[in-house]
């Protein structure tokens, strides 16, 4: 039954009725706009998503411009202007967004490097032999421990 329950919640969105347009089809638009943006305060969520009074006030903005006759195109074009590609969750990849593009690949790749560094060290140092003192002390250790008496 909570499964059910869980299955038919849906996900959640923040999106307020008063900020709802009368026109479906903008709405759509709206969303399918928001969904792509991120919220600047908490950075991981969508402006459609996000609580947050900044992303309110982008959702707003966002349908503004939509029933002011922008394309999709113009509108994220417009949030780009104001707050740069950050505010997309897909930036596009061009030269300022690279280091984020790659920033992935070089920090796998540094680490599968050390991975192999390191198996190669391990490798390199045989290990040292026992001397004769040594080993006779290790038998005595183990004839003498309390794990093998028997009760």
């Amino acid at each position: 039954m909570t499964t059910l329950l869980f299955l038919l919640a849906g996900p959640a969105f923040a999106v307020e009725p008063s900020e709802m347009l009368k026109d479906p089809k903008l709405e759509a638009r709206a969303r399918k706009i928001s969904e792509g943006l991120r919220c600047l305060v908490c950075q991981n969520e969508s402006i459609d998503d996000s609580g947050a009074s900044l992303a309110h006030d982008l959702r707003v903005l966002v349908r503004e411009r939509l029933k002011a006759g922008d394309t999709d195109k113009q509108v994220k074009d417009y949030l780009v202007s104001r707050y740069g590609n950050f505010i997309l969750l897909k930036p596009p990849f061009e030269w300022d967004t690279l280091l984020l593009w790659v920033s992935p690949f070089v920090v796998l790749a540094l680490g599968a490097g050390a991975a192999l560094v390191s198996r190669r060290k391990g490798e390199d140092k045989p290990a040292t032999p026992l001397s004769e003192q040594e080993d006779a002390k290790l038998r005595a250790l183990l004839v003498d421990s309390p794990g093998d008496q028997k009760a």
